[in-house]
């Protein structure tokens, strides 16, 4: 049975909505009308991408990434 992982996504604001993507998973996006919506969708893009690589015999990637806000005096 699959573990379950948690995937860092970025989320990005677009001319139409929004796009995402996960930097440990190289080749998966997805996009939105909205933040919450492209959330869905790339949760389910993940899904539908890591499936595939376990069908094809491929290595699944790790979450190895993470993410910080630093304040910077501008």
């Amino acid at each position: 049975m699959p573990k379950n992982n948690k995937h860092l996504i970025i989320l990005e604001p677009t001319a139409t909505g929004f796009s995402a993507y996960s930097p440990d998973v190289p080749g998966c996006a997805a996009t939105g009308a909205d933040e919450d919506e492209t959330r869905r969708n790339m949760a389910d893009a993940l899904a539908f991408h890591i499936e595939g690589l376990r069908e094809m015999g491929l290595p699944v990637p790790q979450p190895a990434s993470s993410s910080h806000y630093v304040v910077v005096a501008a």
